[in-house]
């Protein structure tokens, strides 16, 4: 597996049917949410992992890029990071057509380039959760032959930090683009609501099925 990138890794019970990345959220690390990887994969039948931002920023913590605003992720950082979750993503042991990815806040909006992004390899799927399609210079997204492609966009209703619109406007622009969204919002600030945690589960095992 790469070092592009500090990570955890959680082994599957046996023979790996595929892999689960979560990438945490800004000022957060690897171990945040290293737990979610049990909560969407309890039989643990995909290599689990968690890798940690590269950058150490203020207030502290690991980040993926410096704030540029919403949704403008400032591109002197992103583009770095990116190439680095690339590399990292490029160099697991299981195949990326077999990988699930997500991330909560600016670990969502790095699920979204790093999975939609135009010239890399397709995910699985993609569970966004509590974050925005990032607009960034130099930056494009890939979204042609998605149809029927699987989604998953969760997002809290009283989110103060990313309003729920940005979760909408991702549901829509992926909606548009022919994907096959699972769409759920719910009355919680920023942060992942359990009750969504059910669905999700079934959102994984079904995208990467035996």
């Amino acid at each position: 597996m790469s070092d592009a990138l500090r990570h955890l890794v959680r082994e599957p019970a046996g023979e790996p049917e595929g892999a689960l990345v979560l990438f945490h959220g800004r000022g957060a690390d690897e171990h945040d949410l290293f737990p979610l990887l049990d909560a969407l994969d309890p039989e643990r039948r995909l290599l689990g992992i968690t890798p940690r931002g590269p950058l150490s920023l203020p207030p502290g913590g690991a980040h993926w890029y410096r704030l540029g605003g919403i949704p403008t992720p400032d591109p002197a950082t992103f583009h770095p990071t990116f190439a680095l979750a690339s590399e990292f993503l490029d160099g697991l042991p299981v195949p990326i057509e077999r990988t699930v990815l997500g991330g909560f806040s600016q670990g969502c909006v790095m699920s979204w380039a790093l999975g939609l992004g135009r010239g890399r390899p397709r995910p699985a799927a993609i569970v966004g959760l509590s974050g925005f399609v990032p607009r960034v210079d130099g930056f494009e997204l890939d979204l042609d032959g998605l149809e029927g492609y699987t989604v998953a966009v969760a997002h809290g209703t009283l989110d103060p930090v990313i309003p729920v619109r940005f979760g909408r406007e991702a549901r829509d622009v992926l909606t548009g683009a022919g994907a096959s969204v699972l769409y759920r919002e719910t009355p919680v600030p920023h942060t992942i609501d359990p009750a969504v945690i059910p669905e999700l589960q079934t959102f994984v095992r079904e995208a990467t099925p035996v």
